[in-house]
C-alpha cells in the first residue's frame, strides 16, 4: 500500500504579509494541507482575499508589527511555530521612493528582526523562507539573472529588497538558521488591492470603461509571475529545507513582456481592446528590463510553471469582475500604474 507523505499536516506556520496578495493564496493552501497557520497582521484590508474568504476564522491571528521585536519572539514561542514564511514587506516601488526610510524599516529592520526571533527560538524552528525579489539583483548587463547574478540594487526598493536577502544569508552562514530565499517576478493574480499597479489598476480602468494611465513610457520588461504558481514555488522549496537551506531560487513564469504588452494582454482577457492606456512617461528609479533564469528551480526542485500568463490573467479578471461588481470600494490611491 502506497504511503501519502503529507509534508504540512499538523505543522505550526507562521506568515507575515497574509493580507497580501501573495500571503493570502498561501494560506490558504496552506490550510488545504493541514497546516495549522498564524498570521502577523499589521492593517485590517476589508477587501483582501484573506478578508473576503474564511481565512480569519480558520488561522491564528497576531496583531502587530515586525518593528516590534519581543512579539515576534513571543508569537513564535507561544504558537510553537517550526516553518516561517516571510513575505511581509513594503512593496510599492513609488512608496519606496518617496519614503525610502519606512521602506527600509520594513524591509531591512522587519527581517532582520524576524530572523533574531527565529534564532532565539533554536533548532524548534526547522524552516525559514523569506520572500526576496528578482529586484535585488538591480539594473545588470546580463540577462536572464542567474542565482550567482550579484545583488546590486540601486534604488530604494531594489536595495531594500537585496539587503534583507543578504542578511537573510548571514543568518545561515553565522547561525545556521534553516533560511532559504525566493527571488521571484512581478506577481499578479485576484487579491492585489494596490490598483496603482500595472495588472489591478488596469482591470479597474477598463471595467469602468476608462483609458489605463501607464506611468512609465510602457516599454519596460518584466516577468509576470501568477500568484498560484507562486505558492507552488514557495511550498516546493519550503519542502526541501533544511536540505537547500542558504540558497536563493529565481521563481518566474518564463515570459518577459514590456509594461505596453501586459495591458494589450490584460485588455485582451477583458474583451476590451478597443480601450486605448494613456501613456505619461513619467516613472523614475526603476530598473529597464528584468528576466530570470529558473533552470535551477527545475533542475533541483522539479519545480515548473502550471499557468501561462494569459491562463493566469484571465482566472484574474474573473476574481476582479467578482470583487468590484459586488460594490467593494478601494481606498483611494494615485491613479497611475506600476511598471
Amino acid at each position: 500500500m502506497e504511503v501519502v507523505v503529507k509534508p504540512w499536516e499538523n505543522r505550526r506556520v507562521f506568515v507575515t504579509g497574509a493580507t497580501g496578495l501573495l500571503g493570502a493564496w498561501l494560506c490558504e493552501e496552506l490550510l488545504a494541507r493541514g497546516a495549522e497557520v498564524v498570521c502577523l497582521v499589521r492593517d485590517w484590508v476589508p477587501g483582501s482575499h484573506f478578508a473576503r474568504t474564511d481565512l480569519m476564522a480558520r488561522t491564528t491571528i497576531v496583531r502587530g508589527d515586525l518593528d516590534d521585536h519581543p512579539l515576534l519572539v513571543r508569537a513564535l514561542n507561544e504558537h510553537e511555530i517550526d516553518s516561517i514564511f516571510h513575505l511581509g514587506a513594503q512593496t510599492i516601488v513609488g512608496v519606496a521612493s518617496r519614503h525610502p526610510l519606512s521602506t527600509f524599516e520594513a524591509n531591512v529592520r522587519g527581517t532582520w528582526n524576524l530572523l533574531e526571533a527565529a534564532r532565539m527560538c533554536g533548532p524548534r524552528i526547522q524552516r525559514v523562507i523569506v520572500a526576496s525579489s528578482d529586484k535585488a539583483y538591480g539594473e545588470q548587463p546580463v540577462l536572464p539573472y542567474t542565482e550567482e547574478t550579484p545583488l546590486q540594487g540601486r534604488f530604494p526598493y531594489d536595495v531594500s529588497k537585496s539587503c534583507a536577502d543578504l542578511i537573510s544569508l548571514s543568518y545561515f552562514h553565522t547561525y545556521k538558521l534553516p533560511v532559504a530565499i525566493t527571488r521571484c517576478g512581478n506577481l499578479f493574480g485576484g487579491g492585489d488591492l494596490n490598483f496603482n499597479r500595472l495588472v489591478p489598476g488596469t482591470i479597474k480602468s477598463a471595467l469602468k470603461g476608462e483609458s489605463p494611465i501607464i506611468r512609465s513610457n510602457g516599454l519596460y520588461v518584466r516577468e509576470y509571475f501568477y500568484v498560484r504558481d507562486a505558492v507552488d514555488a514557495y511550498l516546493a522549496l519550503a519542502e526541501r529545507v533544511p536540505e537547500f537551506a542558504g540558497q536563493a531560487f529565481n521563481f518566474g513564469s518564463g515570459e518577459t513582456l514590456t509594461v505596453l504588452d501586459m495591458v494589450r494582454r490584460i485588455l485582451e482577457a477583458m474583451g476590451k481592446t478597443a480601450i486605448v492606456p494613456t501613456v505619461l512617461n513619467q516613472a523614475v528609479h526603476e530598473i529597464p528590463e528584468q528576466a530570470l533564469d529558473c533552470t535551477k528551480a527545475d533542475r533541483v526542485l522539479g519545480w515548473t510553471p502550471r499557468h501561462r500568463v494569459d491562463a493566469g490573467l484571465r482566472e484574474t479578471v474573473a476574481w476582479y469582475e467578482t470583487l468590484l461588481a459586488a460594490g467593494h470600494s478601494p481606498r483611494p490611491r494615485a491613479a497611475t500604474l506600476d511598471a
